[in-house]
């Protein structure tokens, strides 16, 4: 059994949910990344019962990575025995670029997006995943 600390797992995704929102703020990148991806700002359209789908299943998915992420991280700290912190963040590097990188931009080639949408919501991704890190690394179990 690999030890998760689950307190650790809801705080990263917080986290990402934190990023996500400094991220695509108009302040942020969001007005670039609405011009990009032509996302129409008007969400007035939006039920309540929408947003909380979409920002709830959004947070589920988090979680997700996130226990992911504290469970690699257990095994490459047991592994390589580096700091639990190292093991965090390098496993987080190497999760995001052999899966959320490669096949974020597989995915974004065939759909023909801008080469710009893609560098920005790969960064947004590498950002997350190494603040979640960031958050595993300082609490392990």
């Amino acid at each position: 059994m690999v030890p998760v600390n689950y307190f650790a797992v809801v705080l990263a995704a917080v986290s990402s949910m934190i990023v996500g929102s400094l991220w695509y703020m108009p302040a942020g990148f969001g007005s670039l990344w609405m011009k990009l991806a032509k996302v129409k700002p008007d969400r007035s359209k939006m039920t309540p019962s929408m947003m909380l789908w979409m920002y709830g299943s959004v947070f589920v998915a988090s979680l997700f990575t996130a226990y992911v992420l504290a469970h690699v991280t257990y095994l490459s700290n047991q592994y390589f025995q580096t700091t639990y912190m190292q093991a965090a963040v390098a496993s987080a590097f190497w999760l995001w670029i052999g899966f959320t990188a490669a096949r974020i931009y597989v995915h974004d080639t065939f759909e023909e997006r801008r080469k710009m949408l893609t560098l920005l919501n790969l960064a947004h991704e590498l950002v997350t995943v190494v603040v979640m890190a960031v958050v595993i690394g300082l609490m392990h179990p």
